[in-house]
């Protein structure tokens, strides 16, 4: 096939997008593309790949490898079938939804997902000519140091993406801070480095990305997860006595314990306010403490006495009917035999998303922007949040992760909320007064 034409997308691009890629073909194996989303990071790395693939060794295989096949169509096979990024390039890249391997420039590209320690069995034994990788961070370490080992063409080289992780994360710790010794070269991204972004969306970004993920997301800094998990959390601005009119009620979050406590909230979609804020609102709040009730229940009792408390409770703003039934029973996906117990008892609960990360990110969002607030008599959950820290142990080796403790209303509530994401994020925001 002729030779790809690039000059239009290189027209479109920044000064440091363009370094990035002429550079990155002057590294000697590994070229790294990290910082902020939405900081033209990846399509600089796309372009460097299709550069390299149209030079690349015919001996050895193409692989791109990403946590999983889903999202390396989407971060990456999607955004190189689009006409309006890629031009005419985006005509010769041809794949099948679900198919293991891609047809990019001509080329047989090989299409891996990574999403845990077995995944280097994948390209054991491979000669790889070129390889990409999406979101390095998440990547296993195993996985990684097999795909290197096997660049074992002359020439052979790994382009990697990612945003930044703690400041212990193996890939800044064992390749980035040695960049001359392993022969990486790294290009360093924030989100005011891409040109192509509205201002409105930018602005947006800044407000949904908070504390932790403003530093990593937006600054694109390698920070460590310390101190409060909410930081930005303010009774006096989030807690409310009265509720306002509720327009759906979303969700019923459980998270459910034995010896621990276990603790449900309802979260209910507010009505527009006067100057079109909406908002969302645990509005009530149901715990059993093994411990201080003196007993354990089973998974019969527990669902009688849920669904007795969703059935009695009292509407907000017509005293004379009683029983909220939410649209979702969202439960911890560790609680497969309360799961059944509830199908038995005719509710049709469904499995909480559970990272852990992205759903505690998804309420600081929503608490920094002032679309969240609590009814004061979801006691548990006020009671918790400001006490939840992240570990420090755990920073120190690399991983981000909250201490397990007094967390079970923090629980219920973020499972409800971030379970149920497509149904209010469309509705949720500020106000023109905002």
């Amino acid at each position: 096939m002729p030779a790809p034409d690039f000059s239009h997308l290189l027209s479109t691009m920044s000064r440091k997008q363009i370094r990035s890629i002429v550079e990155s073909g002057q590294t000697p194996q590994i070229a790294l593309w990290s910082g902020a989303v939405s900081s033209g990071k990846t399509i600089a790395s796309l372009l460097a790949f299709l550069i390299a693939l149209a030079d690349a060794p015919t001996r050895g295989l193409i692989v791109i490898s990403g946590k999983t096949k889903e999202t390396i169509e989407r971060n990456l096979i999607e955004p190189l079938q689009s006409v309006e990024l890629f031009g005419a390039l985006a005509k010769h890249v041809h794949h099948t939804r679900g198919a293991g391997t891609a047809t990019i420039l001509g080329r047989t590209v090989h299409i891996v997902g990574a999403n845990d320690s077995l995944a280097e069995g994948k390209i054991r034994g491979a000669t790889i000519a070129l390889a990409y990788a999406d979101e390095a961070t998440l990547l296993p370490r195993g996985f990684w140091m097999m795909l290197l080992s096997r660049l074992r063409v002359p020439g052979a080289k790994l382009l990697a993406t990612t945003n930044p992780d703690g400041p212990a994360h193996w890939l800044r710790r064992d390749f980035i801070l040695r960049a001359a010794e392993v022969g990486l070269r790294s290009w360093h991204f924030t989100l005011d480095d891409n040109p192509s972004l509205d201002p409105v969306y930018v602005e947006l970004l800044k407000k949904q990305y908070v504390g932790l993920w403003y530093r990593r997301f937006i600054l694109g800094e390698w920070c460590l997860a310390e101190g409060a998990v909410y930081d930005m959390w303010d009774p006096a601005r989030h807690v409310v006595k009265e509720l306002p009119q509720i327009d759906r009620w979303l969700s019923a979050g459980i998270d459910y314990g034995t010896t621990n406590p276990f603790a449900a909230l309802i979260l209910g979609l507010g009505h527009p306010e006067q100057d079109g804020t909406r908002r969302l609102y645990l509005t009530h709040e149901w715990r059993w403490d093994s411990k201080h009730q003196r007993r354990a229940l089973t998974d019969v009792e527990y669902s009688e006495k849920f669904r007795t408390w969703l059935g009695e409770l009292p509407h907000p703003h017509f005293p004379a009917a009683k029983g909220i039934w939410p649209e979702w029973t969202v439960v911890d996906p560790s609680a497969a035999s309360f799961v059944q117990q509830l199908h038995r008892d005719g509710l049709t609960p469904t499995l909480a998303r559970n990272e852990v990360l992205d759903g505690i990110r998804t309420v600081s969002s929503l608490l920094a922007r002032d679309l969240l607030r609590v009814h004061e008599s979801c006691e548990g959950w006020i009671s918790e949040v400001g006490g939840y820290s992240w570990d420090p142990d755990k920073a120190e080796k690399g991983e981000d992760a909250p201490i397990k403790a007094a967390d079970h209303s923090l629980d219920g509530g973020r499972y409800g909320i971030h379970t149920t994401e497509a149904l209010w994020r469309p509705y949720v925001q500020e106000g023109q007064a905002a």
